[in-house]
């Protein structure tokens, strides 16, 4: 696999992450983003708890209002069929969701910032959000995380040392990927089904490693949410029904001062100025 020592994956995955936004060009691989099926179909209801699961019911306008936000629209109920839908033997390789809906799919990386205020924000909140887990990066508090997942936010592949996967061979590959999901599945009960390349960076024997450790789509992005601003893919600078969007486990240092829950705040005002609600990305893919 080629060892990588503790401090330079300290170094990858600090400030350097800031200015790329743990990205290579905004989630570009080895060709198009590809999805695995069509638009579901859309339902009306909404849906009945956080983060897609058993809780109480969507945060109050007081909840928002602690943190100096508006309230989010409601999310639609998962739809009855996911529209990815993987063919047999593929791993497909996807930046967004093909919806109509007006929702957005959150995505935190790496896991190095481990700030208690964001689990209060996101417990008030109730807000659904996928975390891309990094081993290098969680491995001096991986109970951070277990109350973030309590509260139904899946935990994701994000490899062990957050390699470019395109300078690595397809054997270091695969230990990057089928490495975080042992360690994963022991330490949150659950073996990862979704894997994201560190910088979005990837070819296609990325794809026969996560298909080699089971994991069933590879997740890229649309937009990257810095410290006040989002970055966009498209020339428009909107938000688009479905789009995965991409944020970072950061603290002050990286942050040039802010902490992690007012980067959050910043980016869910964007999403709450242009209507969007935020969906749960593992009940569509």
């Amino acid at each position: 696999m080629g060892k990588k020592s503790a401090a330079a994956a300290a170094l990858v995955l600090s400030g350097v992450l800031l200015a790329t936004g743990c990205s290579s060009g905004g989630g570009s691989g080895a060709g198009p983003a590809k999805t695995g099926g069509a638009t579901a179909p859309t339902p009306s209801a909404p849906a009945s708890g956080p983060a897609g699961g058993a809780g109480d019911g969507p945060a109050s306008a007081a909840a928002y209002q602690k943190w100096g936000l508006k309230p989010l629209p409601a999310a639609p109920a998962p739809p009855a069929r996911k529209p990815v839908q993987p063919k047999p033997g593929e791993v497909p390789v996807i930046s967004d969701i093909p919806t109509k809906e007006k929702v957005v799919f959150l995505t935190f990386d790496d896991g190095a910032e481990k700030d208690p205020r964001f689990v209060e924000m996101m417990r008030d909140l109730k807000i659904p959000f996928t975390m891309f887990l990094t081993d290098a990066a969680i491995s001096g508090n991986k109970g951070y995380f277990k109350p973030l997942q309590q509260l139904g936010n899946a935990i994701q592949n994000h490899t062990l040392t957050h390699p470019n996967m395109r300078t690595e061979s397809g054997d270091q590959q695969q230990r990057q990927i089928c490495g975080q999901q042992e360690k994963l599945a022991k330490e949150y009960g659950k073996a990862p089904r979704l894997f994201r390349p560190p910088y979005g960076n990837w070819n296609e024997a990325t794809r026969a490693a996560a298909k080699a450790c089971g994991i069933q789509s590879i997740v890229l992005w649309r937009e990257s949410m810095q410290i006040q601003n989002m970055q966009y893919q498209r020339g428009d600078k909107k938000l688009h029904p479905g789009d995965i969007v991409l944020a970072h486990f950061r603290g002050k240092s990286e942050l040039k001062g802010h902490t992690m829950t007012e980067m959050t705040a910043n980016m869910l005002r964007h999403i709450q100025e242009q209507g969007f609600a935020v969906a749960r990305l593992e009940d569509y893919v």
